[in-house]
């Protein structure tokens, strides 16, 4: 066969079997397999209606868009707009329609419960249209706002699903937030109803869902008019009629009702940001965009089909849980994993190799976060062994930067391309990566490779010029933003172009930080705010983090800078060890220290590393650096909503106190 026509799934699967890792091909092959991708994306950047136009011939549409891109009214662009169609339709109803209605759609595996369901299209297009009809039944019409607030269970997906079968707009909070938190989302969205669970379940402990739900209503100014319960077997909460119903009861009278017609600018959901930093914003997403945009990605970012079986283990709270656990598969027609589970904890750290080896999964995404975690607790990979895992084909990593060294373990664990890219709440699908399904690229380690067709990537240094190759500086996107992205925030019209679309005229903020080399290839080096400013040096937090990574006893770690009245900022390194360690701190630290000097130099002024037992995250897998600063300066701070364990916080804050870096007041 000629070169070609060589089709690279064989490539892929040689480099799997012969651990030829991607960044060790050939500079012929490697310019080689970047010739149809750049074919691909310099045609999204010259012609975006063409190039979206056909992408939307691949979806549903009760009537075809004839405006591809309203550009009046920047940086309010509008996609698609005089398009009708409907977001559970493209989900269940068209595969249904074509014959593939016996085709699984959904496998629910909870380690936590040992419940298992699986549901075919037909199966789940049923339920979900029931229960769109028990939203009927309660007062739910087209445009109105319900709040899901569950667990990882089908119950979630339905509710999401069959939001989108009536045209109601769902704002889905993450299951166990606090209180005040789920009250100011009911605010501002105006809710009319509430749709939630008895409980939810983590390692080790239950998590009453129903008094956070009904301290939050009572706080909350606006009020719901009904609130719809899912009991879980066992942990059954109380019920307070008339304005509270259980799952089932809402079920009891309600019949299947068909998909409404919606126009492809109506909105689709409202995702809250997590508020790890500043007031919560309500991301929304028009309805037209998201499916063309995200049916796209599964094929030509993660290269899945319509047979495959696909896994993203993050929560429907998130982001990705959103855009890869529930639609971008079902809109694909594959199969999607929906886990109730952690990396390690159910029961193990061979937790993830059982759901591959037990659905034949080809495709993982998840965050790096996770993999540190199994790597921490499994350095040696002996779980990995147990299992078999000859279907598996890419891991994907996003959510925050995935370190070298984390990526290097797991590619000689899996023996399979590792691929971190990188995307944001307001964008909901990548803006850089490896496109697996148009053609896999030479993989640069700490590099979430190119910017993805649609998206024209720059960086802009604080003097408002352009970078050079290799200099640091603002990461933006030319406008208009690719279809999927946000149009707007929710009811802030005026803070969506203030936060986003001010500072650099003609360009979305995205409020990282990094560089673009010689070759295309973005680094994302840190949040804005993550850059350090030691001595009139600008330097990556980003950076120094990937060096103290490859210290072989170094499971995570954190950079932060901390102020210092002479050079303005100094960075300190926070190292969580691996499992197993018999290397005395003393000794680790004087190493790191020794490694951040020899790799980035004396500039970065890098003196203080403290060992400590855990890092604070969110329940997302992302580390909190900016409320550990805030701590480590002595300055006030608010205990993140979305934490994983406020305990840590009083550790970290001894750990600074013992290590005389905060005063023990």
């Amino acid at each position: 066969m000629s070169l070609i026509n060589i089709d690279f799934t064989y490539i892929l699967k040689l480099n799997a079997i012969f651990n030829l890792k991607t960044n060790n091909f050939s500079k012929i092959e490697s310019k080689f397999m970047s010739k149809k991708f750049s074919e691909i994306y310099d045609k999204s950047l010259q012609n975006p209606e063409k190039f979206w136009q056909e992408a939307s011939n691949d979806i549903f549409w009760f009537k075809k868009p004839t405006k591809i891109l309203n550009k009046s009214n920047p940086p309010f662009y509008k996609w698609f707009e005089d398009g009708v169609t409907n977001t559970c339709y493209n989900a269940l109803d068209i595969h249904v329609d074509q014959g593939r209605g016996d085709k699984l759609a959904l496998i629910y595996d909870s380690p936590i419960t040992g419940n298992k369901k699986q549901f075919t299209y037909k199966e789940l297009r049923e339920k979900v249209s029931k229960f769109a009809g028990a939203l009927r039944n309660q007062g739910v019409n087209k445009g109105d706002r319900v709040i899901i607030y569950m667990p990882m269970i089908p119950e979630a997906v339905i509710a999401m699903l069959a939001c989108g079968r009536i045209g109601a707009i769902h704002s889905v909070v993450f299951g166990g937030f606090a209180s005040n938190e789920l009250a100011s989302r009911i605010d501002d969205s105006k809710a009319k109803v509430i749709v939630t669970a008895s409980c939810g379940f983590e390692p080790g402990k239950t998590v009453e869902y129903k008094p956070l739900v009904d301290a939050a209503i009572k706080m909350a100014s606006h009020k719901i008019e009904k609130l719809i319960l899912f009991q879980r077997s066992g942990n059954e909460a109380n019920i307070n009629a008339p304005k509270e119903i259980s799952w089932d009861e809402a079920l009891s009278n309600a019949k299947e009702v068909d998909c409404v017609e919606m126009n492809s600018n109506d909105l689709a959901y409202i995702l809250y940001t997590s508020g790890t930093t500043g007031i919560p914003k309500g991301i929304v997403r028009d309805i037209g965009g998201h499916i063309v945009a995200l049916k796209w990605t599964m094929k030509n970012i993660y290269n899945i089909d319509a047979d495959d079986i696909w896994w993203s283990a993050s929560d429907i709270g998130w982001i990705v849980g959103h855009s890869y656990i529930v639609y971008a598969p079902l809109f694909k027609g594959c199969t999607t994993v929906l886990f109730e589970g952690k990396p390690v904890g159910t029961p193990d750290a061979g937790a993830f190799w059982k759901i591959i080896s037990d659905y034949k999964v080809k495709s993982l995404f998840t965050a790096p976060t996770a993999f540190r975690a199994i790597k921490k607790e499994d350095p040696e990979g002996k779980f990995f062994s147990k299992y078999d895992l000859s279907s598996f084909e890419s891991l994907f990593l996003a959510g925050e930067r995935a370190d070298p060294d984390t990526i290097k373990w797991a590619e000689n664990l899996l023996k399979v391309p590792v691929i971190d890219h990188w995307w944001q709440t307001e964008t909901s699908w990548a803006i850089s990566s490896n496109c697996t399904g148009i053609e896999m690229m030479e993989t640069k380690y700490g590099s979430a490779c190119k910017a993805v067709p649609g998206y024209d990537v720059k960086i802009i240094k604080p003097d408002q010029t352009l970078a050079k190759p290799n200099e640091m500086g603002d990461i933006v996107v030319k406008l208009p933003l690719p279809p999927g992205t946000f149009p707007t925030l929710w009811n802030a019209d005026q803070r969506y172009k203030e936060n986003y679309m001010t500072n650099y005229e003609g360009y979305y903020q995205t409020y990282d930080a990094g560089h673009i080399d010689e070759d295309g290839y973005i680094w994302i080096m840190s949040r804005t705010d993550d850059i350090i400013n030691v001595a009139g040096h600008r330097l990556s937090t980003g950076a120094i983090e990937e060096v103290l990574s490859e210290h072989q006893s170094v499971a995570e770690c954190a950079v932060l800078g901390i102020a210092d009245k002479l050079k303005g900022q100094l960075p300190i390194g926070l190292v969580v060890l691996k499992l197993g360690v018999d290397k005395d701190n003393e000794t680790i630290t004087k190493e790191c220290i020794q490694m951040v000097r020899d790799k980035i130099g004396p500039v970065a002024a890098f003196k203080i590393v403290i060992v400590i037992k855990r890092l604070p995250k969110t329940r997302s897998g992302k580390i909190l650096r900016g409320t550990i600063r805030k701590i480590a300066d002595g300055v006030e701070y608010k205990v993140p909503p979305t934490i994983d364990d406020p305990a840590i916080l009083d550790e970290i804050k001894q750990d600074l106190i013992d290590n005389k870096i905060l005063n023990n007041d």
